[in-house]
């Protein structure tokens, strides 16, 4: 029994250590990126937590132990491994550990890392501002360009620049 329960945890430890972490600046780019065992989508890509609040444990099951906890709906991370029902995921922080799939939406979802960025009516610079959004708010992802995306939040839509949102890989492109 003893050298049953070693084994296991051996195996688990094995199985994370196997897991890569790529570079963010791929996610979304379907040409740099591996398809995922589980579900063939690419790794490393962005998602978002659907629950109010998400466990993140140290491998992938129950039994693990919980290493974080998400507590924000809409939250982007990006899932970066996969196991069964289970997703590796990281916040923009790189906290997090493995999660449910069933915590997770597809739904994309950026969170601002700019405090009071300007919305923008059009992908410019010298664009009419609408709104303006505080550090650390969790907005709607629409479209990007190269250099621009259009997000939005509690019914404000604008275009921000692509390097000033956590969420959106580097080389996105979204219509």
């Amino acid at each position: 029994m003893l050298i049953q329960t070693i084994f296991r945890r051996f195996s688990a430890i094995l199985l994370m250590c196997s897991l890569a972490i790529p570079a963010f600046g791929d996610a979304g780019n379907p040409e740099t990126s591996k398809r995922g065992s589980v579900t063939h989508l690419p790794i490393p890509r962005f998602v978002s937590l659907k629950a109010a609040k998400g466990n993140a444990r140290r491998g992938p099951s129950l039994n693990n132990r919980i290493d974080w906890v998400f507590a924000r709906r809409g939250m982007p991370l990006i899932v970066i491994g996969e196991y069964g029902h289970w997703r590796r995921v990281q916040d923009r922080d790189g906290k997090g550990g493995w999660v449910h799939f069933r915590l997770l939406s597809g739904i994309r979802m950026v969170i601002v890392d700019q405090d009071m960025l300007p919305l923008l009516t059009k992908p410019q610079e010298k664009s009419r501002i609408n709104a303006r959004l505080e550090l650390g708010v969790v907005a709607r992802l629409e479209k990007c360009k190269p250099d621009w995306c259009r997000i939005s939040k509690d019914g404000y839509r604008g275009w921000v620049p692509k390097t000033s949102i956590w969420g959106v890989g580097a080389d996105e492109l979204r219509d």
